[in-house]
């Protein structure tokens, strides 16, 4: 069992910087990291992915404005937001994907922490 603490999002200016973290808990290896984002009204869809050797795929709209770590050995990951625009302006979700203690692939979800970009 795995759960997923994320924090980090806030108020930001256009412009702007905020660093949003992952941490997840529980015995186990975790593979695929990602961060997603659900705006009002909008699908949730995927902002950044990293796996596990580091490997790091962003959505077209980040725009190189933002960069995806992880911290293997804490199972944390971060995303550092750059150059913030009231579009970014969303919920943000941590999600994992990891093998169950019964051998089944799995995806685990944060609760989401709120990024608001506005002057």
């Amino acid at each position: 069992q795995v759960t997923l603490v994320e924090s980090g999002g806030g108020l930001a200016q256009p412009g702007g910087r905020l660093t949003l973290s992952c941490a997840a808990s529980g015995n186990t290896t975790i593979n695929g990291m990602a961060w997603y984002q659900e705006a009002p009204g909008k699908r949730r869809q995927v902002v950044a992915r990293i796996t596990r050797d580091g490997r790091a795929y962003y959505a077209d709209f980040v725009e190189d404005r933002f960069t995806i770590l992880r911290d293997n050995p804490k199972n944390t990951m971060f995303i550092i937001m750059d150059s913030l625009k009231p579009d970014d302006t969303s919920v943000y979700y941590c999600e994992v994907e990891y093998i169950s203690s019964d051998q089944r692939p799995t995806v685990c979800w944060g609760q989401g922490t709120t990024v608001t970009v506005s002057s």
